[in-house]
Formats: C-alpha cells, structure tokens, sequence
C-alpha cells in the first residue's frame, strides 16, 4: 500500500471532516490522520451539561445541516458528537483514528511534505492542517502556590459538581467555559467563589429574536476578517458569554451575585494561602454590559433603517452593585476546596517544521493559504469570518481551500506534462 497521498489532512474534527468532503467531492485522493477518534474534543474535554451557545440551525457542515425537530434549540454534548459521527458516516471520509502525526516538514528539492506519525512515514503534495487552535491547556504558573490539598483542574478537565469536593469552588475567568460552568455548580447548590475578567457578554433574545437571528439578517456573519473594525486582535479577542442551557438564556453575573455567587476582580496573586484579586470588579461587569447593549444597539439601527415591524424592549438595568469588594480572601475561611481555571489554551504548532509562524506560533496565512506552496490550516479562530472555527462557516473555509488545491494540483500537473512535452520534442 503506498504511503503517498495528493493531500493529507492533520485532525478528524468537524474541520478536517469537512475538508475531506470537500475533497472527495472533487475527486481527490487524501487521507486523515486523527490522534484519537472522531469527535474527541466534543466527547473528552467537554462537562457533562455542555450544550451550543448557537442555535442548532447553525450547524451547515458540508452537504450536511442540522435536520432535527429543533432548529432553534441547543444541541448537548453528546447530541454533538452523534452529529459529527452521522455526518463521517453519511460520505466515508478516508481516516486513520489513533494516529499521531508528529512531524510536517518539506522536502525542497522534491517539493514534497514528509509526514512523520506514530504508523511512519508518509508524503503529500498538499498539507492541511486542521487541528483547530485550542492545543495545549493555559494555567497561571501562580497555580503552584495553592494547598496541596485544594483540588485544581483545568475547564477541559472539569465534568461535573459532584465530581468535586463538598467545598466551596473557585472559578478563574469568565469567557464562555468560566461563566457556564460557573453557572453548574452554582445550580448544584456549591458555594461559587467566580473572579471577574474582561470578556463581553451578550444577549441572548432581544427584539422578538434570538440575537444569533438578528446578526445572521444583519450579515455580520459573512464579514470576513479583513472587513472586520478590530482585524488585528479579533482573533485573540475573548468570546463573549452567554448560555443555550435550558433553551438558552443569557448570563449576567450581577443576577448570580444577588443569589449568593461571591464575584471578584482578576485573581491578582496567591500568598499564604491568601487569594489577592486585583480591583477591577466593577469595571469588568460595567464593560460587559456595555458590549451587551452596543449590540443591542446596533441591532435597534438596524430595525430602525429597515422599518422592520419588531416589539421594543426597555434598556438594561443592573439588578446589582458590588459595594467595597473584598480584595483579598483566605481559602481555609471561604472553605474553597477545588479552583477551575477557565483560562483558555495556548496554540501548539511545534511539529510543523515549515516556516509560516510569526513569533507568537500563529502560522501566516490569507484564508488559510499560506506563503509556503502546498500547506493549508483550516478551522481556526476567525480563519476568515466569525464561523470559521464553529459549525456556521466550516463549509466556506473548507470549500474555498478545495478548490484552491484542486486548482493547485492540475496547473501542477498541467506543469508536468509541459515538460514530458519539452523532453520528447527535444528529443
């Protein structure tokens, strides 16, 4: 059996799943390599109660949208995994589950990619790494100075309260994951302890619609990264926080400390079994909100400018205020037994040994084409518009960069036979 493939996809996620649709479609041979199995990160670094925060209409994989009963619901965890598995099943995409790819390099003189992975080696024409962005979990190095008896996870490893000690929980970040889970174990009955950073919020339903439906008919979802105000920290940027728990709703934060949550500035530092928190709680829970209504906002020009019949709302009000926030707090009287870091991760593109990276280790790219021929990245955060590294906008990204490489790969051939031709006239 050869080891040579026209393209060999790195991940067997939704991303690389979809490119290899969008290949076969186009009659081009390719293989996947996946490290685990399909779905994994969906399956494994997910908690229990995990849920979309988008509507399910939004799930558009290639030739393969979301045909359930509710399309305006939230699909859990594991309805996201039987999703992703159904849609492998429905085209019988060319994968190999349990292997590692442990090297991508490039062969100059050849102008061939070797593949080294945990079955050998392999090589390819074209690249596509499709691996996501999310690698390697991110945890303060002032972790090390908690107890040794204060239980520490990362959010990928948290699954459920009771998986925790009957203590109080200390939650670190609140982007998606630190509000959400924040949220679990504070309807479990745990005694919450959550520190404030400054991702946006947004709402949830506003105007008669879910907001996902207001900014879908705005077109926000087909501006692409250079149209885009922020273009140069949007990728980095915090997602903003909301939940499509029970329906979907939104979170505000100010509601949960009126129910007992403790909310803190940033942890600032930990000394002697002391939490320090820097002193910027009112300031993060401010900015939220004014994320929250400047969407509103542009959502009310909109409706205004298109004289579209929709029922009004009245403006936010904040239902509470943290008065003196204390600075400081000391595990053993806050009883916190377990702290959750919702701290992000960091992006691990170490074993691609082809120069793309800037110096953070974001590989260069133009809608996941690079500058070296051949080598693709699909699925990252904002790789070209907001759905990129979601299920909204996979099928864009992946359908683009097939036709790119199909492209690619008959003016290569077309290039080979052109010189057949010089050889046999010359000749």
């Amino acid at each position: 059996m050869s080891n040579h493939y026209s393209v060999i996809i790195v991940g067997g996620g939704q991303a690389g799943l979809s490119m290899s649709y969008c290949l076969k479609e186009r009659g081009i041979d390719h293989l996947i390599f996946e490290k685990h199995q399909i779905a994994h990160s969906w399956r494994t670094y997910r908690w229990d109660s995990f849920c979309l925060v988008t509507p399910n209409w939004q799930c558009q994989l290639p030739n393969y949208p979301y045909s359930g009963d509710d399309p305006n619901g939230f699909m859990k965890r594991d309805e996201i995994v039987r999703y992703i598995e159904s849609y492998a099943a429905s085209f019988a995409p060319p994968i190999k589950e349990g292997v590692e790819v442990l090297g991508v390099s490039k062969d100059k003189t050849q102008e061939l990619f070797h593949v080294a992975t945990s079955i050998g080696q392999y090589t390819a024409e074209q690249v596509v790494i499709a691996t996501g962005g999310y690698h390697r979990p991110k945890i303060p190095s002032i972790a090390e100075r908690l107890p040794e008896e204060v239980v520490q996870l990362h959010s990928s490893q948290y699954k459920n309260p009771q998986s925790l000690p009957d203590r109080a929980v200390l939650v670190v970040g609140t982007g998606q994951s630190g509000c959400q889970i924040a949220e679990d174990l504070h309807l479990a009955g745990k005694q919450v302890h959550l520190c404030v950073g400054g991702a946006p919020r947004s709402p949830r339903r506003y105007r008669g619609k879910d907001v996902v439906d207001w900014l879908d008919q705005m077109g926000y979802y087909d501006l692409s990264i250079d149209e885009h105000p922020q273009k140069e920290k949007v990728r980095t940027k915090a997602n903003h926080y909301v939940t499509g728990r029970d329906g979907g709703r939104e979170i505000d934060l100010r509601e949960f400390a009126l129910q007992g949550m403790q909310l803190h500035g940033r942890l600032k530092t930990i000394h002697r079994g002391r939490l320090e928190f820097w002193d910027d709680l009112q300031q993060n829970l401010d900015q939220a909100d004014a994320v929250a209504e400047s969407i509103k906002n542009t959502i009310d020009r909109f409706i205004e400018t298109h004289q579209i019949d929709a029922p009004t709302e009245p403006p936010y009000q904040p239902v509470w205020q943290p008065e003196s926030p204390a600075l400081s707090l000391a595990l053993d009287e806050a009883n916190i037994g377990a702290v959750v870091w919702c701290t992000g991760y960091h992006a691990d593109f170490s074993w691609v040994d082809v120069p793309v990276f800037d110096g953070k280790g974001y590989p260069g790219h133009d809608r996941g084409v690079t500058s070296v021929r051949g080598l693709y990245f699909l699925g990252l955060p904002w790789l070209y518009t907001w759905g990129s590294g979601r299920f909204s906008g996979i099928a864009r990204d992946a359908t683009y960069l097939a036709d790119y490489i199909t492209t690619r790969q008959k003016t290569a051939h077309a290039n080979d036979w052109s010189i057949v031709n010089e050889f046999l006239l010359g000749s």
